[in-house]
């Protein structure tokens, strides 16, 4: 694919990648969102104590992110969720029905040793746009 049909997706309303990659990556009509974790856009300051919160900060900076690329989250087709403890994945299903709507995205959970700065939660997803 040529870096013509690819584009950088930026937001201020998401967090700096923390590492060599970018927010997301336009290909056409797909958008790719790299990994996020209970980052604050604006501090950059790991949400922590309550996994409710922290995963709502998830869904929050992938809804900013979809949305700068021109979707929205009812464009995710595919939705990955990495765990360090998978006992949390109820609350992730419960969340989860706050920001998406039926029919739901495909999705993946994987529980994991770890994760970046000592979160309990990554998502990661890519949208449709056609």
């Amino acid at each position: 694919m040529s870096t013509a049909t690819r584009s950088i997706v930026q937001t201020a309303r998401a967090p700096q990648a923390i590492g060599t990659y970018s927010q997301a990556v336009r290909a056409g009509d797909t958008v790719y969102i790299s990994g996020q974790i209970p980052l604050e856009p604006a501090t950059g300051a790991l949400v922590s104590g309550d996994i409710d919160a922290e995963i709502r900060r998830v869904f929050d900076n992938l809804k900013a992110i979809a949305e700068a690329a021109g979707g929205s989250l009812a464009s995710v087709v595919k939705l990955t969720v990495f765990l360090t403890d998978m006992g949390h994945f109820p609350r992730v299903n419960e969340i989860m029905a706050t920001y998406f709507a039926q029919p739901y995205p495909a999705r993946a959970a994987v529980g994991v040793a770890a994760l970046p700065r000592g979160a309990r939660v990554e998502m990661e997803c890519i949208l449709s746009l056609a």
